[in-house]
């Protein structure tokens, strides 16, 4: 082809490129035009996914279509508690909220939400264009009803991997100094014995040279459930205990005595180490959920972790908040052996698929306006700057577009692991009893961090509270 049909076609490309744009722009303008000045409020945790939402989406959605967008941003406990008052009081106050991945067949169960496919088929006038529930990855699969019918528009979707500094582990001198005291080479971690070998080995390093370094990241938080999460969804799976060893298609047993595993050897095995790497980690460590950890590992304090894919970006990238920029590795998690042979088979996991999607709940007075919002906020055309802002992809497209791929390189290959290696991981298993069974076991779990009960009396006391949380609620017969 010669340059001027090659200039021309690329400008009939950019010809018709505007006129989807405008057409689309046209849409929207059109649609939100029985909503014009009004302000929809939605509610959601303050991560890097949900602060792009408010930051940059929201406005934009204003600026074209005239209705406002107010997103709060709070702590996950606040979230959590202020969209489920709502929900429940029917009070109206949140036109959207933001469903995590493992609270939503509690609020399928209790007929909370939306069904958005339905609004959609039912209000041909409100369905964008360029909308499509074809285009988001099968992390949407979380958010459908039994029907087949999404409940909440997909708005992340992360893995929690792990990262280590390649500084650290790339150093010579360093790799001499770890080979001569282990006999192996300094490389990420394949079984829970190498990461603690390497967990020691920093933590000793640091103290011998008078740094503030770790050998490890702990989300190890002694009064708040992200230390519970932690060990339920990226630790325990690892030794190949799945769905925090509750056994639903066995009467939902938890005990081993019943046919469960929450107090098996194997449950013990990964509390046991769990701790034995809390107390090599940084010392604000027992004070540490998913927010600090991410902070921890930014500040260059620790070696190598267990961190929110979701953080990964600006650790990587971001020199106003990270010391680690341009050494950040990515790697799968320690393993047991087994797992990963469960994980391929489809009969476990190795770690979390974490995530979460923004639903419209019934108690809603602008459903209309809000279901526009979901719509804008998944476009296609949204997506790849969104998922550079912070490492979360719902849309299968996201991967190959350029900027995506240019922070993939920054961040040693995470974007094609989420792709390639993504289906190892899985969200939380679909419990309507999630939050009840968490808050019955938690307190005993906490015991088990202050060192107020051992980790097997613990284990077998959670077990048998569980059951009977499980009995009460009328699950288990």
């Amino acid at each position: 082809m010669s340059f001027s049909l090659k200039a021309g076609a690329s400008a009939l490309a950019i010809l018709l490129s505007a006129g989807v744009a405008l057409a689309d722009d046209a849409f929207w303008k059109k649609a939100a035009e029985p909503y014009q000045g009004m302000t929809l409020r939605g509610v959601t945790e303050a991560t890097p996914p949900s602060n792009y939402i408010s930051d940059v989406i929201a406005k934009e959605f204003e600026e074209l279509t005239g209705i406002r967008v107010e997103i709060e941003t709070t702590s996950w406990d606040q979230m959590y508690t202020k969209a489920i008052q709502d929900m429940e009081a029917g009070t109206g106050i949140y036109d959207m909220v933001y469903i995590e991945q493992d609270i939503i067949y509690a609020y399928l169960s209790r007929d909370f939400l939306v069904n958005t496919t339905q609004k959609l088929a039912d209000n041909a006038a409100l369905k964008a264009p360029n909308y499509d529930e074809a285009n988001f990855t099968t992390f949407a699969n979380y958010f459908k009803g039994d029907n087949g019918d999404l409940f909440g528009i997909p708005m992340e979707a992360f893995i929690k991997l792990y990262l280590y500094r390649t500084d650290l582990f790339g150093d010579s001198d360093i790799q001499a100094a770890f080979k001569e005291k282990t006999g192996r080479d300094l490389v990420p971690a394949k079984t829970h014995a190498e990461y603690a070998e390497i967990a020691q080995f920093f933590t000793d390093y640091g103290q011998a040279n008078d740094m503030e370094l770790w050998g490890t990241t702990a989300q190890a938080h002694t009064g708040h459930v992200a230390s519970w999460y932690e060990y339920y969804e990226s630790v325990a799976p690892t030794f190949g205990v799945y769905n925090w060893g509750i056994d639903a298609d066995n009467n939902y047993a938890a005990s081993v005595e019943n046919g469960g595993q929450m107090n098996s050897p194997e449950a013990l095995a990964a509390m046991e180490w769990w701790l034995s790497m809390r107390d090599i980690a940084p010392p604000e460590s027992p004070a540490s959920t998913w927010t600090e950890v991410g902070t921890t590992f930014a500040a260059g304090r620790a070696a190598q972790g267990l961190v929110y894919g979701e953080n990964a970006a600006w650790i990587a990238s971001d020199e106003s908040k990270s010391r680690v920029v341009g050494n950040v590795g990515v790697a799968l998690p320690p393993l047991a052996e087994g797992v990963m042979a469960d994980a391929e088979s489809g009969a476990g996991y190795i770690g979390y698929y974490d995530g979460g999607a923004f639903g419209i709940p019934v108690t809603s007075k602008n459903k209309e306006a809000a279901i526009l919002f979901l719509q804008y906020m998944a476009q296609e055309e949204v997506q790849p700057e969104w998922a550079v802002a912070a490492p979360r992809i719902t849309h299968t497209a996201t991967y190959e577009a350029p900027e995506v791929q240019a922070m993939n390189e920054e961040l040693g290959g995470y974007y094609d692991l989420l792709r390639d290696q993504g289906y190892l991981f899985a969200g939380a298993p679909p419990y309507p009893f999630h939050a009840q069974v968490r808050e019955a076991t938690a307190p005993i779990f906490f015991n088990i961090l202050l060192g107020e009960v051992s980790p097997k009396d613990g284990l077998d006391q959670m077990a048998a509270e569980a059951e009977a949380e499980l009995k009460n609620l009328g699950y288990r017969k």
